[in-house]
């Protein structure tokens, strides 16, 4: 986000770029009319640079974290579920840049990306979606997520967390961290 900031000349996002991020975030709006609005709203910044700037927050994902997910998949012991806050633009970038893509996906169990189910994170009902499209008790679910409200939220319905901090921890480090998870 950083770079976008830099490059819009602003130091942060005001209340418009908020809300059209979170209705972009949710399917509620196109790729187009996104990409249109930030490009209308400086002008100086051409659309083919939009995307590359709002692409550039995506973080490399390193092998070993799907080999872990692999292994917790061929176990069968655990759900697997992926619920991310993601739109169209990264979706996108990803399946051309990430080349295991398809095969992390197929790890999971269930797979939800907020812009295809219209609810994003720290919002309560896409936490209760997710564990009533899987018929999932909360208290035997554990939700992982680097996010401190998005865990927050997540707690108040009685799913155990694991607020991960990417500066010190990695998936990978679950079971090393399972006594005070579990």
């Amino acid at each position: 986000m950083q770079k976008f900031l830099e490059a819009a000349k602003i130091e942060s996002l005001d209340d418009d770029m908020i809300l059209k991020n979170q209705q972009y975030e949710v399917g509620l709006i196109s790729t187009e009319a996104f990409i249109s609005f930030y490009a209308e709203k400086f002008p100086h910044l051409s659309k083919p640079v939009i995307i590359d700037l709002w692409n550039s927050i995506l973080l490399d994902f390193p092998k070993k974290r799907l080999e872990f997910i692999k292994s917790l998949s061929a176990k069968n012991t655990y759900k697997l579920i992926l619920l991310s806050n993601t739109n169209d633009l990264h979706i996108s970038w990803i399946k051309r840049h990430i080349s295991f893509y398809e095969e992390f996906k197929s790890q999971f169990d269930a797979f939800y990306l907020s812009h295809e189910i219209n609810l994003r994170k720290p919002n309560r009902d896409i936490y209760e979606y997710v564990l009533k499209e899987n018929n999932l008790k909360a208290h035997e679910c554990l939700f992982i997520d680097d996010t401190f409200e998005n865990t927050e939220t997540a707690k108040t319905l009685g799913i155990r967390v694991w607020n991960l901090n990417e500066q010190t921890e990695d998936i990978v480090q679950l079971f090393d961290l399972k006594k005070d998870l579990f």
